[in-house]
């Protein structure tokens, strides 16, 4: 490989953001060395790549250990379960993956002299008391809700990449990612995109939990690694917001998914889960001004490219 090219680690490359991420920084002229155990991540998210030179893929558990063999120029950590539905399946999986693997993740990073990039979650910060929430907000989390193994374990790596930091000098950046939707989704994700979508295609009421007022924002997964690339180049430590900043209820949601789909369903209401949260809506004034970044893809029109992916594949 070409000397110049920077050699990029993605933990969690064929992940729905992970795998995004890989084509970005491949487009850019990155080297990478994708790494996943695919409990949770899917080979057919990063099929397209095979036979490409500057893209490698090692099967590993980072909560095990993490063997790269080379100069190392950047380490991304986006390994671990990420929705609802996955987590609560794999509860001590997903705290593995928060502490241990996040040990493993940086110490890649120092024994390499890498750049080193944390995905955090909006979930650190729980069913908020503050909205929108800005990075200063500490949280209002339950510790040992069923949500917690998620929450608690993104907020311990919060910690930990911080202490890397101050106290063995690892170049760090952390990424608070909000609601994230588009191709690559799993459909049996849990989450609000991939469950209306695939319910709308299927002709299948789509189910709204508790009685639909509360709030998400969503951000196009093509706007989120345009996002986290630009934190990776840069040199900010402390968190940074990565979402979009338009809100919308979980009804007028589903109302925009019938209407982009084509069709009319029924609502059905379902208990709300424990511990969801109310609000979510990012401030990402440190985002616009720190990294220049803002999200640019309207949710119209992510939505339609993202129904498009789900129906040939429904």
């Amino acid at each position: 490989m070409d000397s110049l090219m920077p050699r990029t680690v993605i933990l969690g490359a064929a992940g729905f953001i992970g795998s995004h991420l890989v084509d970005r920084l491949l487009a850019h002229g990155h080297e990478v060395v994708g790494v996943d155990s695919f409990v949770t991540g899917v080979r057919e998210n990063i099929a397209h790549l095979e036979g490409e030179g500057s893209f490698s893929l090692l099967e590993q558990d980072v909560t095990v250990h993490i063997d790269v063999e080379g100069p190392v120029d950047n380490v991304v950590n986006l390994a671990s379960p990420a929705s609802p539905v996955h987590y609560m399946q794999l509860p001590i999986a997903t705290l593995e993956a928060g502490s241990l693997g996040t040990r493993n993740a940086l110490g890649l990073a120092r024994a390499k002299n890498a750049r080193f990039l944390q995905a955090s979650t909006s979930e650190v910060y729980g069913d908020p008391l503050e909205h929108p929430q800005t990075e200063e907000y500490r949280g209002n989390v339950n510790p040992i809700g069923p949500r917690s193994v998620y929450d608690e374990g993104k907020r311990f790596g919060e910690a930990l990449v911080m202490a890397y930091h101050r106290a063995l000098g690892v170049d760090t950046r952390i990424a608070r990612i909000f609601n994230t939707y588009g191709p690559r989704m799993r459909f049996d994700d849990g989450r609000v995109v991939p469950a209306f979508v695939s319910q709308a295609l299927r002709g299948q009421p789509l189910t709204v939990f508790g009685d639909g007022s509360q709030t998400r924002s969503f951000c196009f997964v093509l706007d989120m690694v345009r996002g986290l690339e630009k934190l990776l180049e840069s040199s900010e430590h402390m968190p940074v917001n990565l979402g979009n900043p338009t809100e919308h209820t979980i009804l007028e949601f589903a109302g925009m998914v019938q209407r982009l789909a084509g069709i009319s369903l029924e609502i059905e209401c379902l208990p709300l889960p424990t511990d969801d949260p109310r609000l979510r809506r990012p401030d990402i004034e440190r985002a616009r001004r720190l990294l220049h970044w803002q999200p640019e893809v309207s949710l119209e029109e992510g939505l339609r490219d993202t129904i498009e992916w789900f129906r040939k594949r429904v």
